[in-house]
């Protein structure tokens, strides 16, 4: 310190801390020679704390408000000095002010999977983050245990002791709560609690308060949430039998459009009718309601309910309601050389012979020529 400096520091007579940062927890004042004088002024702010310190010793600690440093308000470090009527001289002493306000969106996190037992999927790897707040409560002790002798300690340098102290907690109580991993995600804010509450005390070992902890979110590996997602989709899907038809539907639309022409469209028929081919037999396998004998047996089929089986390029599919051919019939899929059967049929015949679809076929222009 220069010469000017230090005459400058002689004539300083307000002790006072304007923080412009958003991180610093504790600062020094810078004082020469750390002296002080008599009826200086010390101006605490809101969120601050002011600690004097005697030869390594906690002395006096002062609140928000401005106060006007004399014998009666430095209990301590008048009874440390031995200033028994006053003192008259500068003295000697560490100021160092404390942030108290509350630091927020500080975040934790597993860097490394918890794995726990679930009872439906066995061994799971789980991972977990979240956010929490915290401030300094008992300035004095945070000094002690933490900052030491250090003339400026930030957020930074705490957060991590406290991010495992988290960790730890969490961890323990997800391995023992036996939660299934289907049910976490409905108590985030019972962990949440359960975690404040266990770590308070800790934290208030160093002097500090959690105020606010979120457990935002926990995850499964990849490969299980493909898993859940499988089954989610199943579970939309719902009867299998019409996602089938849906499917194959869709298949011959999308072939049937192909710039390839009748080759394309002839694939895009014959994946899906082998689609429904079979997925009828797998309807078919399955054992259907019973008859109740006191309800009269369903009415004889009518024209309209006749089933139709297709056989194109070597193979066949079906059966189909005959609206379902009208309709493959209006999409060109169907032509006149289509070959169809049903029910009392002796042979497969082009669809040109069966007199209902003859007005859908005059409708529907050829094939273009090759």
């Amino acid at each position: 310190m220069s010469l000017w400096e230090s005459a400058k520091a002689e004539l300083i007579d307000i002790i006072e801390w304007s923080d412009e940062s958003s991180d610093t927890l504790v600062w020094k004042f810078p004082r020469f020679d750390n002296e002080i004088k008599q009826g200086a002024q010390l101006i605490v702010r809101q969120s601050q704390a002011a600690i004097f310190v005697n030869m390594g010793k906690i002395a006096d600690v002062f609140g928000p408000g401005m106060h006007r440093l004399t014998t009666n308000n430095l209990p301590v470090l008048s009874t440390l000095r031995g200033w028994k009527y006053g003192f008259e001289s500068p003295f000697k002493s560490e100021v160092y002010f404390v942030n108290t306000r509350n630091f927020t969106n500080l975040k934790w996190g597993t860097r490394n999977p918890v794995i726990v037992n679930d009872a439906e999927f066995g061994p799971v790897r789980l991972r977990s983050y979240g956010t929490y707040v915290v401030r300094v409560s008992d300035p004095a002790k945070f000094i002690t245990e933490i900052v030491g002798t250090a003339g400026h300690f930030t957020v930074a340098e705490v957060s991590e002791q406290l991010r495992n102290l988290i960790v730890t907690r969490f961890a323990d109580h997800l391995g023992e709560c036996k939660i299934p991993v289907l049910q976490l995600t409905g108590n985030y804010n019972e962990f949440s609690k359960y975690l404040t509450e266990k770590i308070c005390a800790e934290f208030q070992e160093y002097g500090l308060e959690v105020t606010k902890l979120l457990v935002e979110n926990i995850s499964l590996p990849l490969e299980v949430e493909e898993a859940l997602d499988k089954r989610s989709s199943m579970g939309v899907i719902g009867n299998l039998d019409n996602y089938l038809k849906f499917q194959s539907a869709n298949a011959v639309e999308a072939a049937a459009k192909n710039p390839g022409g009748e080759a394309s469209a002839g694939i895009g028929m014959g994946m899906g009718f082998a689609m429904a081919n079979q997925l009828a037999g797998m309807v078919a396998n399955q054992p259907g309601p019973r008859q109740d004998p006191a309800q009269p047996p369903p009415l004889p089929e009518t024209e309209m309910d006749c089933k139709y089986y297709v056989g194109k390029d070597g193979k066949k599919a079906g059966p189909f309601h005959r609206d379902a051919i009208a309709e493959y019939i209006k999409r060109g899929t169907i032509t006149r050389e289509t070959l169809l059967w049903k029910t009392g049929m002796a042979e497969w015949k082009p669809s040109q012979q069966f007199d209902e679809f003859e007005a859908l076929l005059n409708e529907t222009p050829p094939p273009l020529p090759k």
